[in-house]
């Protein structure tokens, strides 16, 4: 399916997360004469991301307050989804709706088998239902390329490198420091954080490149989804999410980011709309198929 090397980059990015952590840890062990602390952090960060990873579909759901519906409310919606589940042949996932006008969908769980999409009112208005088929074969990738495991991962270990630069900046990594170049040291500790960051969402961005060309090969309707993405810019602009902290923790799952401007633009884990309208109009020239 895949003719990209998104995956290769992915792979690429979380090396680089891993790396920055070892460094850390590299230097708190040569500080402090024991790896101790950086061990300590990893397992705190591995029980966070067990938990997020196992429960992210109660977490995004509840944090955009969607209720389940069924196939009598939105036959639509049952019906694309269903048509597009059987042609990747996997599970059909259970299907929400937010009460916001904002309008946006996700898709989340830990596996196809345990998965949910949901579609907020404003993006059943919003499109027609060719558009609606692009967005939904988009988020059915998102599972089925188990983008919630790569992004706990990316996750967790930039929250790990985050609080051992704070230990760092609080404690200054303790021990004895002899061996330790305290100019490196204050460096690190401010600079890793931004560093995991943006490494973070280099992950996210190229997770949303590949869900959108994948989908458009499962709905063989590349301009589909382009079409979307046009309205979907526009629509955001008229009605962005509330910022609210778990609305925020939650928008790297939507297909469009839900925030306008300000830092929450700069650091946007979705790429540039343009960027992907231009990719999937690309694609519309040259065969497709699942």
């Amino acid at each position: 399916m895949h003719n990209h090397n998104n995956g290769l980059k992915t792979a690429l990015l979380l090396g680089a997360l891993f790396a920055l952590l070892l460094v850390l840890g590299a230097l708190i062990a040569s500080g402090t004469g024991n790896s101790m602390f950086i061990w300590l952090f990893a397992l705190i960060g591995l029980g966070t991301t067990a938990y997020g990873y196992w429960n992210s579909d109660k977490i995004a759901l509840r944090s955009m307050q969607a209720y389940p519906v069924t196939e009598a409310e939105h036959p639509a919606y049952y019906r694309i989804v269903r048509d597009l589940s059987m042609t990747a042949q996997k599970p059909m996932p259970r299907l929400y709706v937010s009460p916001t006008l904002a309008p946006n969908a996700f898709a989340t769980g830990r596996n196809p088998e345990n998965a949910a999409v949901c579609c907020t009112e404003g993006i059943m208005q919003l499109l027609d239902e060719r558009e609606l088929r692009g967005v939904l074969g988009h988020e059915l990738m998102h599972v089925y390329n188990r983008d919630i495991l790569t992004s706990s991962v990316a996750a967790a270990v930039a929250g790990v490198i985050t609080s051992v630069a704070q230990f760092m900046m609080f404690f200054g990594g303790g021990g004895d420091r002899r061996n330790v170049n305290p100019i490196a040291m204050i460096a690190l500790a401010l600079l890793a954080p931004l560093a995991a960051a943006l490494i973070q969402m280099a992950v996210s961005r190229t997770r949303e490149y590949d869900a959108d060309e994948d989908g458009a090969q499962l709905t063989n309707d590349p301009l589909a989804l382009a079409s979307a993405l046009r309205k979907l810019e526009l629509g955001v602009q008229r009605a962005p999410l509330p910022d609210d902290q778990k609305l925020v923790n939650t928008s790297h799952l939507m297909i469009a980011n839900p925030f306008l401007g300000g830092a929450k633009k700069l650091f946007a884990t979705h790429p540039p709309m343009a960027d992907r309208i231009a990719r999937l109009e690309k694609m519309a020239g040259r065969p497709l198929g699942w």
